[in-house]
């Protein structure tokens, strides 16, 4: 992902699910994973983003679509995925890394695993994985896929901890 996809994709995240005052900075771009920090309460706090490869189907507007991981305290991750449109509701978000799959909960145009126990399990299969599938519906029915690469996101988490 280039730079200026990168700053594009931190504004649109900021405008969404960040604190109104909560500016997004690159921080470091590492394969397709950029690591992004903000003013949270007079700490600085950062997470990995990344964006689809691939979507489909094609000719449908998809809008922004992002992966983003969060480090929490004593070596915890909140992953999340953020959709450019509102999911349906009462629906999973399907999520696969090689052999694992995990199944999102959405809310809005958010989706987070459904058993908080499963975040690491998730980042862990990401960590070792090289591609990451995801399918969602949204609230107009349209079945969505998204593929994105897991290139850089080892390094990126590493960089996003350390400005704990």
């Amino acid at each position: 992902m280039s730079f200026n996809r990168h700053i594009l994709a931190a504004l649109a995240l900021a405008s969404t699910i960040l604190p109104a005052q909560a500016q997004p900075v690159m921080v470091k771009t590492f394969g397709h994973w950029g690591v992004y920090s903000y003013a949270d309460n007079g700490k600085t706090a950062c997470y990995a983003l990344t964006m689809p490869r691939d979507m489909e189907p094609a000719g449908v507007n998809h809008g922004n679509n992002f992966l983003l991981v969060a480090p929490k305290g004593a070596g915890g991750y909140m992953p999340q995925a953020q959709m450019g449109y509102t999911l349906k509701a009462g629906s999973e978000v399907t999520v696969k890394v090689g052999n694992d799959v995990f199944t999102l909960t959405p809310r809005g145009n958010v989706a987070w695993p459904i058993r908080e126990t499963r975040d690491n399990a998730l980042v862990a299969a990401m960590k070792s994985g090289a591609t990451l599938t995801l399918q969602a519906t949204s609230s107009r029915g349209t079945d969505t896929q998204y593929a994105f690469s897991l290139d850089g996101i080892t390094a990126a988490l590493k960089r996003a901890s350390a400005c704990q």
